[in-house]
């Protein structure tokens, strides 16, 4: 069978890349193994952004009395949150469906491997057939890391993915690795009433964001009821039917926990073997794939995109790669992709989000900075709202104003950071900021009054 492009993988990257390859007159096939959509949208980004949605909305109503509402008698229908979960997932997979019809985008059900002469042998159900390409877009995605040793098991032991399908509400939770999926899934079940501990190695949560944010969402989500220990390890993880035991140490110390559930989330490895890249000589780094700023890969006509080729590990980035490789792959002329202004969202309570550098990067770099800082207490909408915890803090350029990087700690962080990404992607500059008008009252206005003070024109703190 002879294809025009073909994309393998139908995960955020690769249906968005396969739609726009689509509208620029290609012909695409897109190669899928499970459900259209990926991990993301089945597994990751967006069921578990519904469960954390039922976590704000629980403890919304357990604060209504402070907004004037007497609410009596509230219980957890834990299964019925995860079946909506579960729901909104295959809502969305069904979206995507409905996209490859209508962009006229051929979906292939089955497993591809690439091999020599531009060819993708598909298997499925016991039967294969080999597909020539003109060109094709790897999309393949990564998958949770697990402990050597540690068996995840869907009961007692699991991964992001297991955990999501899991409808028994643990009482007792050890978290391994404070990243984004640790972090959020220890916020969802502590607001549903589980006892929860997060174990990281490193000396901070979220090791790769700003250490004064880090610390920050510690000290709130520690008074919400979650144990941190931080520049700590796990070992000794065992099973006996429904409890766990591990032992917790930090430098010299050592303690016992134990518990009825362990969710593991110490990061990610590409979904890379197996799939013919020694076969065709392309280059990885430790699994990922290398590509250029366009998602060429060193074989010509085959380019790589999305969680595969590493760096941030986030479905936006991948959806961005997939638009500049499907234009590259068709001749267009894109823009390389910036890899230094991804936004970094943690959908917790208070959120986190970010882009740029932070501070220990520039200190590193030894990159001169100055600093705003404006805590949500001093803004009107905030507090109107009731949401007055965390704060933004940008960091520019002392000369020019050049914006260095966007930092933020509140409730709708992750809806805020979008402003600053914008900004820089556009040259923009901090008076640039302060010389539009940002409207009254909004969350927005933080950012506005977080450059004045940077520039040391502030009007409002």
């Amino acid at each position: 069978m002879s294809k025009d492009l073909v994309v393998l993988g139908s995960g955020p990257g690769g249906y968005i890349a396969a739609i726009r390859a689509a509208q620029l007159g290609r012909k695409v096939s897109i190669v899928e193994r499970e459900n259209l959509g990926g991990v993301c949208l089945n597994w990751g980004c967006i069921p578990s952004k519904a469960l954390l949605r039922s976590a704000k909305m629980h403890h919304d109503i357990k604060e209504a009395d402070q907004y004037g509402f007497d609410v009596d008698n509230v219980k957890i229908n834990f299964p019925k949150i995860i079946d909506r979960s579960r729901g909104v997932a295959n809502k969305l997979s069904g979206g995507v469906q409905y996209l490859m019809k209508k962009n006229k985008i051929e979906v292939i059900k089955g497993e591809g491997k690439l091999a020599k002469g531009n060819k993708l042998v598909v298997s499925n159900a016991g039967k294969s057939e080999t597909i020539t390409f003109k060109d094709i877009i790897i999309a393949t995605g990564a998958r949770a890391r697990d402990i050597p040793g540690v068996k995840i098991d869907g009961e007692v032991i699991h991964n992001y993915r297991t955990i999501l399908d899991y409808k028994r509400l643990p009482q007792k939770l050890l978290v391994i690795g404070a990243g984004a999926i640790g972090i959020e899934f220890a916020y969802f079940f502590n607001s549903m009433g589980a006892q929860v501990t997060v174990v990281e190695m490193q000396d901070q949560i979220l090791p790769v964001e700003d250490p004064e944010v880090a610390k920050e969402l510690q000290k709130q989500l520690s008074k919400q009821g979650i144990t941190f220990k931080t520049g700590a390890a796990s070992e000794g993880i065992k099973k006996s039917g429904k409890t766990i035991t591990a032992t917790i140490k930090t430098g010299n110390d050592s303690e016992k926990w134990s518990g009825d559930t362990c969710l593991i989330g110490i990061g990610f490895i590409p979904n890379t073997e197996n799939i013919g890249l020694e076969e065709v000589g392309i280059k990885t780094d430790r699994g990922f794939i290398n590509v250029d700023g366009f998602l060429k890969t060193n074989v010509a006509n085959h380019f790589a995109i999305g969680d595969c080729t590493g760096g941030a590990l986030l479905a936006h980035k991948a959806s961005h790669e997939g638009i500049v490789a499907a234009e590259s792959a068709s001749g267009k002329a894109p823009h390389p992709v910036d890899y230094n202004n991804i936004p970094s969202c943690y959908y917790c309570q208070p959120q986190v989000a970010s882009v740029g550098l932070n501070e220990r990067q520039l200190k590193e770099k030894g990159i001169k900075y100055k600093s705003g800082k404006i805590p949500f207490s001093a803004v009107g909408k905030a507090i109107a709202i009731g949401e007055p915890e965390g704060f933004i803090k940008v960091l520019i350029d002392p000369e020019i104003g050049e914006v260095l990087g966007v930092h933020i700690v509140h409730a709708e962080a992750t809806e805020l950071i979008s402003e600053a990404a914008i900004i820089r992607s556009h040259e923009g500059i901090a008076s640039s900021v302060l010389d539009t008008i940002h409207p009254h009252p909004t969350l927005s206005e933080s950012m506005a009054e977080a450059f004045a003070l940077a520039l040391d024109r502030p009007m409002n703190f």
